[in-house]
């Protein structure tokens, strides 16, 4: 049972939806602020967050920002129809979705799934003599899926089960480039609709990572109009 954080200042939204969870099966804590959430995340962190932007005490965007400090846990925000912007820097901060309310509960049950099922391809276990088989290495970048484990010149980088799922789609055929929609294929199930805005967002933050270990990272090319590629170095 998969145990996710609902973080919202509006009761009939906690209530209505952890009700709505907690019938899929999920086991749900809630919260009405950020800081209440980030106190209880401090003592055990949830298998996939979901956030809502504008809260007492601490709203959303700084709880994510307080999260990305030491984790990598799966975060989806809830957002306004008008606040294009929020969606744009929560993805670029390291949010791994968004839904904009008013929102189907269905919708939200199928966009957590779908994180999760990404979330345990990426950790999931195999047997340990299978281990090295897994790791990929291309130039300075090396990618261990089974400890979701990522280097970059042998300096650690800390990536969200999105960013990792991306790098490694790029990486696994350098010099081949892979379109959008390739991309958004490989990051998300068919049934989660996503704009090219929330891939290329992805891109940004996982670029702005790879430079903070190396200021000089460009393996990944864009191609403006057809998509991307990784150039291995």
């Amino acid at each position: 049972m998969s145990r996710i954080a609902l973080v919202d200042d509006d009761r009939n939204i906690l209530t209505s939806v952890s009700m709505t969870l907690e019938a899929e099966g999920f086991e749900v804590e809630t919260f009405n602020d950020g800081q209440s959430a980030l106190d209880a995340f401090n003592r055990n962190m949830p298998e996939l967050a979901v956030l809502d932007i504008k809260m007492p005490r601490m709203d959303g965007m700084d709880l994510l920002q307080r999260l990305r400090q030491k984790s990598a846990v799966p975060v989806i925000f809830l957002t306004s129809k008008d606040d294009e912007i929020d969606e744009v820097l929560g993805l670029r901060m390291g949010a791994d979705d968004y839904v904009r309310k008013p929102f189907s509960q269905r919708l939200l049950v199928e966009r957590i799934r779908a994180i999760l099922r990404r979330n345990e391809a990426v950790s999931g276990h195999a047997p340990e003599a299978a281990d090295d088989a897994q790791v990929m290495t291309r130039g300075d970048l090396t990618m261990d899926p089974l400890r979701h484990a990522v280097t970059w010149k042998g300096q650690g980088v800390t990536l969200t089960v999105t960013e990792f799922l991306l790098l490694q789609a790029l990486a696994q055929r350098p010099g081949f480039v892979k379109s959008r929609d390739q991309l958004m294929d490989v990051a998300y199930d068919d049934q989660v609709f996503v704009d090219d805005r929330t891939i290329d967002s992805h891109i940004k933050r996982l670029r702005k990572k790879m430079r903070s270990v190396d200021a000089d990272f460009t393996a990944i090319e864009t191609l403006y109009g057809i998509g991307y590629r990784y150039n291995e170095v």
